[in-house]
């Protein structure tokens, strides 16, 4: 079998391209002096591994053998795996949507030698079909435009480069990011409420997360019964939905109805991350049980599948397998009955709607349940807990009946920016269940960050199979300082906080534009781009400059770095004239705001760490929902007292009162008094909150 350029790379979803008739090039000096030397225009395809169009474009156009010849002939062909580089991925993509009607996966962009784009598009079809030209008819007049007017080409793509450099090059106007925003953001959030099925705004609905996590700040100070139906509506219906992997626990990407109920299938590990710290939270506010168990199936999905065995967690899955999307997932009566028998497939089966006619193509049922669990039972006499213990048991044996099938497809590398998500996670989901297990996993996941991906020249973004590299962008040094704070407040061990500490400092001075206030997503020396990037609005993962801005406040209460707190400030100054106008675009921005704005809460514990007192005021501390709240403690009897102390000045003075481990809790520079039990922690802080 003949094997193209991206043979040798490492990245899964440019070695499913490997085998293509298409020559194809990675990203790089290579590809891009080829094309000046040969004056031939760029073919630059962006993709990633869980895209399922971009799938179905390698099977229509890449593996033809006759759409290649024109693309060899014509062309040179470049192939990028987005989640390498969100660097090209955004420079590229933000010209597709100012040029077309808009952007996706594959994105499809063509180039002049020079590396500068003139034409763009996503997904093209292998003849005239959608509304659009074939990818062949496109090629063609590409490459007869290129020898008859190339200079009109040049023209155009330096004009279209000057807008997109303007576009790109700042976050807009700064200003001053008002209080009023955060209700402004409430009151959108609740404009776009779907009353009926959860989530906001129409078809396809993607899981919110970090909103829902600002939404719950805002309910927690307003008590407005319209934000908790929002909340809980919402969550609910996510959790019953198809969207949610019953048997394996897990999230799919989004919904292509209002109903959560068809998803795309392919899971992303970030979504899974942030979904898991929702919905943690979202039991901390509630206490509703289905909230904790969504969360634990979730995290548990993640260390089963998509663990790595250097200590780090894989990319994604693919929604497809056996070439057919959904297929792993998706179940018929007689299956169910034939593995689990016929009163408890029965059972099963109407629980989580599995018919004879389907939800789903070809007559196949997407799990989802149509009514509540509690009414459910009711309706077989059970109780609640009586239906949940016989499910849970169904549930096992069709995940190992499952787990027979032909997998799809996972992408195994592992990238440091969704790792430091999925550390945070399980160091929340740690401290809200107890479980020991998601201690280990972020303890672990740490460690591999630490001595596989931090170098001396900084963090390394890509490792796969024993091989790290490619320099890291802002994102991978803000997730992971965030994740190290919440590695430091579920363990209490001072390495982490201390390493979340220099990688702030670290990522201040690589990313930092002392200009603007703001930060720039690419390095100063980076030589393959125009333009030094800027990420401002969230989007499915939070951005850069809110996760940095949040990981500084943070550090700032905990070591009184006040340069970090003014740094975060000015970091939100410079995104708020665009913030100010639409929101909803920067809800997590807005999270980092809302920290700003109401001066956290300090939690200082000081006692003996095995003293069962001390577990109690820790599990206080943690599952007491209060937004904004930071967490230290001291053993008194550590070595590295002095060291501890000096590191976090919030523990100076503090000491046990009559020899009980004792809590102290300050918010804007006052006190409360120091108490013992978990219950007068639990009212000091809902006082003070409140």
């Amino acid at each position: 079998m003949n094997r193209n350029r991206l043979a040798d790379e490492t990245s899964p979803y440019l070695l499913q391209h490997s085998t293509n008739p298409v020559d194809w090039y990675p990203w790089g000096t290579e590809a891009l002096d080829k094309a000046r030397v040969e004056n031939k225009p760029i073919f630059l395809s962006i993709g990633y591994s869980a895209c399922h169009w971009c799938h179905v474009m390698e099977h229509e156009s890449f593996e033809n053998v006759d759409i290649a010849t024109i693309m060899n002939r014509h062309f040179v062909n470049i192939k990028v795996d987005r989640e390498e580089r969100p660097d090209l991925d955004d420079f590229f993509m933000t010209f597709v949507q100012l040029t077309t009607v808009g952007g996706g996966w594959p994105m499809s962009v063509f180039l002049t030698p020079a590396g500068k784009p003139f034409f763009g598009g996503t997904y093209f079809p292998p003849e005239d079909a959608y509304g659009s030209r074939g990818f062949p008819f496109i090629l063609k007049a590409i490459a007869q435009t290129w020898e008859q007017q190339q200079q009109q080409v040049l023209d155009s793509s330096a004009s279209l480069l000057s807008d997109l450099q303007t576009n790109l090059a700042g976050t807009g106007p700064g200003g001053t990011l008002r209080p009023e925003i955060l209700d402004e953001a409430m009151q959108q959030m609740l404009d776009r409420f779907d009353p009926v099925d959860g989530g906001f705004g129409g078809a396809p609905k993607f899981p919110p997360s970090y909103s829902l996590s600002l939404l719950m700040k805002q309910y927690s100070r307003s008590r407005n019964p319209l934000l908790l139906k929002a909340i809980t509506h919402t969550l609910d219906k996510m959790a019953y939905g198809g969207i949610y992997d019953h048997l394996g626990g897990g999230f799919h990407r989004y919904s292509v109805d209002a109903q959560w109920l068809v998803p795309h299938f392919e899971k992303m590990l970030y979504d899974n991350a942030l979904l898991a710290v929702t919905y943690l939270e979202a039991f901390q506010l509630t206490g509703k049980w289905l909230y904790r168990k969504v969360a634990t199936e979730t995290l548990d999905y993640v260390l089963r599948d998509m663990h790595d065995s250097a200590g780090g967690f894989c990319s994604s899955e693919d929604a497809d397998s056996e070439g057919i999307e959904g297929k792993f997932y998706v179940w018929t009566p007689e299956e169910v009955i034939s593995a689990l028998g016929g009163q408890d497939g029965k059972l099963f089966c109407d629980y989580y709607d599995v018919t004879n006619a389907g939800n789903f193509e070809g007559n196949l049922s997407i799990l989802h349940l149509r009514v509540d669990h509690a009414t459910f039972a009711q309706s077989y006499k059970l109780t609640p807990e009586q239906l949940e213990t016989k499910l849970e048991s169904l549930r096992a044996q069709l995940l190992e009946l499952r787990g027979k099938r032909i997998r799809p497809h996972k992408d195994d590398k592992v990238l440091t920016e969704w790792n430091g998500l999925m550390l945070s996670a399980f160091a929340k989901g740690y401290q809200i269940t107890s479980d020991i297990r998601y201690l280990d996993a972020a303890r672990a996941c740490a460690q591999f960050l630490e001595t596989t991906m931090l170098t001396e020249d900084g963090l390394l973004r890509v490792y796969r199979h024993g091989h790290a590299k490619q320099h890291g962008f802002l994102a991978d040094y803000a997730f992971t300082a965030n994740g190290l704070i919440d590695l430091y407040e579920a363990s209490f061990d001072i390495h982490w906080l201390k390493l979340a500490n220099r990688l702030a400092d670290e990522m201040i001075a690589k990313f930092l534009d002392t200009g603007s206030g703001d930060f720039f997503i690419t390095l100063a020396n980076q030589p393959d781009l125009p333009v030094r990037l800027k990420d401002s609005y969230d989007g499915a993962v939070p951005s850069g400059n809110s996760v940095a801005a949040m990981a500084l406040l943070r550090l700032s209460v905990l070591l009184d770095r006040k340069d970090f707190h003014e740094l975060a400030a000015n970091t939100m100054s410079s995104l708020a004239g665009s913030a100010n106008k639409v929101p909803i675009a920067y809800m997590n921005l807005l999270n980092a705001f809302d920290f700003w704005h109401y001066p956290p809460i300090e939690i200082a514990i000081v006692g003996n760490r095995d003293d069962p007192n001390a577990q109690a005021l820790f599990q206080t501390a943690y599952t007491t929902y209060v937004p904004n709240k930071v967490i230290a403690f001291l053993d008194p009897d550590d070595p590295k007292t002095i060291e501890i102390q000096k590191l976090i000045p919030l523990l100076r003075n503090r000491t046990p009162v009559n020899a009980r481990a004792t809590v102290y809790v300050c918010k804007d520079f006052a006190c409360k008094l120091p108490v013992t039990e978990g219950a007068e922690l639990a009212r000091q802080l809902m006082d003070i909150h409140y």
